[in-house]
């Protein structure tokens, strides 16, 4: 029997995370079962089965999926030479949440939202939605730290204090785009300009 390669893992794998966002966003959280992902995947129960054992655990790639460049965006956020506010940080991040909704396969924010109130009953998709959300308020934080040894920021602030509030923003903006659908990076910006004008 030949042996699977890495690359042909990858690609199964995906190929149902893909599948899962597109039942999830489609019918929700609750209405997709297991049998939908397999439906909308094409694939065999057992292939599906031998990659995730359960709707939450495909609900954590597709988490995983939806942050894994969150990383590279921020990395390029404190790689620039030039003073960094945290206003700007976050505006990278709006763009960021933005460009990621309208990939293809539907708008994963919905997924997030959704598992956002299934995390308060299903302490499986509260460990990862816990972890994941953590990461990026760390990232906020580096952020911070970064701001205030720049002196763009009060060196006296708690640098976490600052990660908790923008981190609180990015909910609040996803939220207002899924539901009201009259908000936009630049205009949430111009709003926040605006509060934090002295």
């Amino acid at each position: 029997m030949p042996k699977v390669t890495e690359e042909h893992r990858l690609a199964r794998r995906a190929q149902i995370v893909a599948a899962a966002r597109t039942c999830v966003v489609g019918e929700g959280f609750h209405k997709t079962t297991m049998a939908d992902v397999i439906r909308e995947s094409g694939l065999s129960a057992g292939a599906v089965y031998g990659y995730f054992k359960s709707k939450e655990e495909i609900v954590a790639a597709i988490a995983e999926d939806a942050l894994s460049t969150v990383d590279e965006v921020f990395q390029n956020i404190l790689a620039t030479e030039a003073p960094l506010t945290p206003l700007m940080a976050l505006e990278t991040a709006l763009d960021h949440v933005v460009e990621v909704a309208g990939r293809p396969g539907g708008d994963v924010t919905r997924v997030g939202v959704q598992a956002w109130a299934e995390a308060l009953h299903n302490p499986a998709i509260m460990t990862t939605a816990c972890g994941k959300y953590t990461q990026l308020r760390d990232r906020f934080e580096e952020v911070a730290r970064r701001a205030q040894a720049d002196g763009t920021i009060d060196a006296d602030v708690d640098p976490r204090y600052v990660a908790q509030v923008l981190f609180g923003l990015i909910p609040g903006f996803v939220l207002q785009r899924l539901i009201i659908g009259d908000v936009t990076p630049a205009t949430y910006s111009a709003g926040l300009r605006a509060l934090l004008r002295p």
